[in-house]
């Protein structure tokens, strides 16, 4: 059953629609807002036993807050319940860009088209980096469209804060087909080392 767990009185704002996505980190659940009747997307993510555990599932919700750019996924609230932390954000219709890709089939997608959405995912990127904040999962999986084509950078499940400009990150984390050659190489890496997937500080 779709609303099997016991949520707080923050969830009773929303109505769950049905499951978007599941993964390693829980699952991603399209929901209404009672008040508005606008759509979100709610990550429902299991915490962890641990202290610890508990502090870096939260780091999400804390670093996706402080990002307010049109080309990153808008944070709504957060909120925790049954030992869950839910993460309410904005509903990107267009899908994922992996999506996007697989319905072209052998159609090839315009230049202009290719250097907006290139432009777009700089503009994101550039933004977290100035926070000093490295997303280390970039990929078309985690980069998603709005319903007239605009491109929005988000998952932040996998990200870190950079203690300052130059600080680095040593550990892995992160998809391997995407990973950047400095990690392949067990070098640190910062924000320079900008290709998507780096891994973990």
């Amino acid at each position: 059953m779709l609303l099997r767990r016991v949520y707080s009185e923050n969830m009773d704002g929303y109505t769950v629609l049905k499951v978007i996505g599941e993964g390693s980190f829980g699952r991603a659940l399209l929901v209404q807002s009672k008040d508005s009747r606008g759509h979100y997307v709610l990550k429902e993510i299991r915490l962890r036993k641990t202290q610890s555990g508990q502090e870096s599932s939260r780091k999400e919700a804390l670093l996706l807050s402080r990002m307010k750019h049109p080309n990153i996924v808008a944070y709504r609230e957060s909120f925790e319940a049954d030992g869950h932390l839910y993460i309410v954000m904005e509903y990107c219709t267009g899908g994922d860009l992996l999506q996007r890709i697989k319905q072209q089939k052998n159609s090839l997608f315009s230049v202009e088209v290719i250097l907006k959405w290139f432009a777009q995912m700089c503009l994101g990127a550039k933004h977290i980096h100035d926070k000093r904040v490295l997303h280390r999962d970039l990929k078309s999986k985690n980069v998603f469209l709005t319903e007239n084509g605009t491109i929005k950078l988000g998952d932040f499940g996998s990200a870190c804060v950079l203690n300052s400009s130059k600080a680095y990150a040593y550990s892995y984390v992160g998809t391997p087909y995407y990973v950047s050659p400095e990690i392949w190489d067990n070098k640190p890496y910062n924000n320079k080392s900008f290709r998507p997937g780096a891994g973990r500080a």
